[in-house]
């Protein structure tokens, strides 16, 4: 069965006007029901995670001023959130919502959770609307718990996911991909152990092209037996942040060709949604709704 991570506490509230789309995390589970995608069965509802795991990747003093509210006025400015101990609890529940999904995935090949993808938070600090880095957390989960050896991380949100870099740049046991718009956000990007930037404005056929030679390159010198994919959705023509010229079919086709691409080595795979940011948030839900009706029919 596929199962989803999903909890109320994933739209949080915030100020009018503010330019994250929460709503979307509310609409999703409401859409892929609608569409007879899955049913109330399908998710679970996770808790928040124990502050062991968050400082198996996070440093201690991040960690302690998070969730004492100690941080800084310019630490909270980068992460654009403002800080509240119900945004902490959202933050630790998204993260064991991935941990949660991925150990699904090993019983049944695939797991998703409606949120996370959290690639800009670093070790030290938030960034990006990003505070716990989920796909980092989840990778170190797996490793220590030796559940898995070698976990590849595909991360096709349009932002780099430089805090995701930087937290594995030493680790060979996690090989993180990033195929991002060259001159997006952040200005300043990190190192993965593979990058590829895109220019501004590249269609559906180029970035295919260009992904699937990358999926092909990374197999040539590492060997998952897990992958993490962030499925970020900016990709997409319409969205406000993201510079690509990419359709809801290429979308599709590009989610389709990485879960086809893990299912073709045999290795499970966690999704988790990544960045969206559209101006009608239909066309964010509708993107999101693709992976899913994917995985279903691949998986189940």
């Amino acid at each position: 069965m596929l199962k989803i991570s999903f909890s109320s506490v994933y739209n949080h509230p915030l100020p009018k006007g503010h330019r994250f789309p929460m709503l979307k995390y509310e609409l999703l589970p409401g859409q892929l029901i609608h569409e007879g995608i899955v049913d109330e069965e399908n998710f679970f509802e996770p808790v928040p995670l124990d502050e062991k795991w968050i400082m198996n990747t996070h440093t201690p003093e991040y960690w302690h001023k998070l969730k004492n509210l100690t941080l800084s006025k310019p630490e909270i400015r980068a992460t654009g959130f403002p800080l509240t101990e119900a945004l902490v609890n959202r933050e630790t529940t998204i993260a064991n919502g991935s941990i949660q999904a991925a150990l699904f995935a090993l019983q049944y090949g695939i797991g998703m959770n409606i949120a996370g993808g959290t690639h800009h938070a670093f070790a030290d600090r938030g960034e990006g609307f990003c505070l716990l880095n989920d796909l980092a957390i989840t990778s170190n989960y797996l490793i220590e718990n030796k559940l898995v050896n070698n976990v590849l991380i595909v991360d096709l949100d349009v932002h780099q996911g430089n805090g995701t870099a930087s937290i594995f740049e030493e680790n060979p046991q996690v090989f993180t991909f990033s195929m991002h718009g060259e001159k997006n956000y952040p200005m300043r990007k990190t190192t993965s152990d593979l990058d590829y930037a895109l220019a501004d404005g590249i269609g559906d056929v180029e970035y295919l092209r260009i992904l699937e030679k990358q999926l092909d390159k990374i197999v040539t010198d590492f060997t998952p037996d897990f992958i993490i994919y962030q499925s970020g959705v900016d990709v997409l023509e319409s969205d406000k942040l993201g510079r690509l010229g990419m359709t809801l079919s290429g979308v599709r086709q590009r989610d389709s060709m990485v879960l086809n691409f893990g299912k073709s080595l045999g290795v499970p795979i966690m999704c988790c949604m990544g960045g969206g940011y559209s101006s009608q948030v239909s066309k964010i839900v509708d993107a999101h709704t693709q992976v899913y009706r994917i995985a279903q029919d691949l998986y189940f």
